[in-house]
């Protein structure tokens, strides 16, 4: 899907859920070469804080992008900016809501500012922030 800024509006919502597995916590950890205690279950690190070990933040981010990319605006699009508080962690099972709000368009830059909020399946707002994003021009085919 991929929508011209024109076709945008304020107040627009797009949402995505994915549950998080030991392969996609195996797989962020070599892609980004961060072994840290806190993602791995034979550690003790993290059982001073949690009751298992934390899904790194950078793959609640990539549920993020990939609403920007498959949903809201789609596919032709690049992250400008992106602000993100992680208030809860998220576990492997959990299942997270990324729901993105369009709160502002520039159509002079070609811009959208969305807020961004992510859920766990308790209700619990583990992500709060914001992502500016920029709309390139539709492509006539």
């Amino acid at each position: 899907m991929n929508i011209a800024i024109d076709e945008l509006f304020i107040g627009q919502i797009a949402r995505l859920k994915r549950v998080f597995t030991d392969d996609d916590v195996k797989l962020c950890n070599e892609l980004t070469r961060d072994f840290s205690p806190v993602y791995q279950v034979n550690e003790n690190v993290w059982k001073n804080f949690y009751d298992q070990p934390i899904v790194p933040g950078l793959l609640t981010e990539g549920l993020i992008t990939q609403v920007i990319s498959q949903k809201l605006p789609g596919d032709a699009c690049i992250l400008l900016q992106k602000e993100l508080v992680f208030y809860y962690p998220v576990h492997v099972g959990d299942e997270i809501t990324a729901e993105l709000e369009i709160i502002d368009i520039n159509e002079t830059r070609n811009w959208v500012t969305q807020r961004v909020s992510c859920y766990n399946q308790q209700g619990n707002e583990v992500v709060k922030g914001q992502v500016v994003i920029l709309v390139l021009p539709k492509q006539s085919s």
